[in-house]
């Protein structure tokens, strides 16, 4: 405990007696320091948004459209182009044979349109068609209200689901827009529900914010709802508790082939896409920035190790007598090696400490101007701190190993 003590107390000391020449030192393990830790936590919140975005996709859903997601569209767009659209016929056929299902849901885009209440108006609000589970299988939150009553949507009633922006400029700052009539598709209709706000995500797979949602059976009375090239349906399956992906995916071909009267010497008319497609693809990005970052703060890091390993080599020269009346008290090697060890390490954590402040001030900062939220994770600080315990062990080990191997006679005469 003494010579931890000892070590800290002389760390200090070498600080305090020599700032310039410490900062300038402490400088490239900083910048080191900085660019592993401030690329590392880049990459970690850039990739924690663009999961979270595909997250709410689903990673126990299946999408059926009529293209591969892992396809390039320009190399076979014809090949798909001659496949039907998924529709309310392979939607109701798949709810009530896939067993393997807890829930099938299907959605269309039915038109941009224009919205009325008294003397405001939105245009080209995404009108939106959704069929009665979709609120349960998307987990929608709402600012205010609800989703469609069975009664509401069974029956076809003039009821409607605003985005957040679409409400806040209908209705601005007149209070509770629940239950006010707004125009729309040339029918009034009740607003029962206004869903939240979009958050800071990078991949923003569903935006609803400029939405205008109702549902299928209400759509139906209103609009062809038949999908064609430009409105492509979206029919979405998800896996019951523990349903495998293969087997869901089985049991749709079979329902599917069925429905659509696919023979047994054709080949499938649909896709199956899930998100363990983007899987692999984004751990080797990720991987690589990840590398990049490591790279570009090692060269930096290195020039730092030079820097402390030069203030130990000083160090050392200017305790040389103190070594020897040290070691002729009977300090052993071990001992004169571990306190300039401890002392180089201190000087690299306290270089690495004020990197992560940097890196978490830039980041902040960073934040307030970008698409989304960065952050330092408790991982990073433990990457921090190993990283300045590694440089500190790496810079102070010769100087140490010098001064522990000193004759204690021509240290004192020195």
């Amino acid at each position: 405990m003494y010579v931890i003590r000892e070590s800290f107390r002389q760390a200090f000391q070498q600080l305090m007696t020599n700032k310039l020449r410490s900062f300038l030192s402490l400088l490239g393990i900083m910048i080191g320091i900085f660019c592993i830790i401030a690329v590392k936590s880049a990459v970690d919140s850039l990739e924690d948004n663009v999961r979270r975005s595909f997250s709410k996709l689903g990673n126990d859903v299946i999408y059926i459209s009529k293209m591969p997601w892992n396809e390039n569209p320009d190399e076979n767009f014809w090949k798909y182009s001659r496949r039907p659209n998924p529709s309310l016929t392979d939607f109701r056929n798949l709810s009530e044979h896939l067993t393997t299902a807890k829930s099938v849901v299907y959605s269309l885009f039915i038109n941009f349109t224009t919205l009325k209440y008294r003397k405001n108006t939105v245009e080209r609000a995404f009108g939106v068609a959704v069929t009665d589970d979709y609120d349960n299988f998307h987990s929608l939150e709402y600012e205010a209200g609800r989703f469609f009553s069975a009664q509401e949507y069974q029956s076809g009633a003039n009821r409607i689901i605003l985005g957040y922006k679409v409400a806040k400029e209908l209705f601005g700052d007149e209070g509770d827009p629940i239950g006010k009539e707004v125009k729309v598709f040339g029918r009034n209709m009740i607003v029962v529900g206004v869903l939240k706000e979009s958050g800071k995500d990078l991949v923003k797979i569903y935006n609803y914010d400029n939405i205008a949602m109702i549902g299928f059976e209400l759509a139906r009375s209103i609009v062809n709802v038949k999908p064609n090239r430009m409105f492509a349906g979206n029919l979405q399956v998800k896996a019951a508790e523990g349903v495998s992906e293969a087997e869901l995916k089985d049991d749709i071909i079979v329902s599917l082939r069925k429905t659509r009267h696919i023979k047994p010497s054709e080949k499938d008319n649909f896709s199956m896409n899930s998100m363990t497609m983007f899987a692999e693809p984004l751990n080797a990005v990720f991987s690589t920035l990840n590398a990049v970052g490591f790279i570009i703060g090692g060269f930096a890091l290195l020039v730092g190790i030079f820097s402390v390993a030069n203030i130990m080599f000083v160090s050392v020269k200017e305790r040389t007598n103190i070594i020897g009346i040290k070691k002729a008290l009977g300090a052993k090697q071990g001992i004169i090696l571990l306190e300039f060890l401890i002392e180089s390490i201190v000087l690299c954590l306290l270089g690495g400490l004020m990197g992560l402040v940097l890196v978490w001030g830039v980041l902040k900062l960073v934040s307030i101007i970008s698409l989304f939220e960065m952050y330092v994770s408790f991982k990073n600080v433990i990457t921090t701190l190993l990283v300045a315990v590694i440089a500190g062990v790496i810079s102070g080990f010769i100087p140490a190993l010098q001064a522990s191997r000193m004759d204690p006679v021509e240290a004192i005469r020195s």
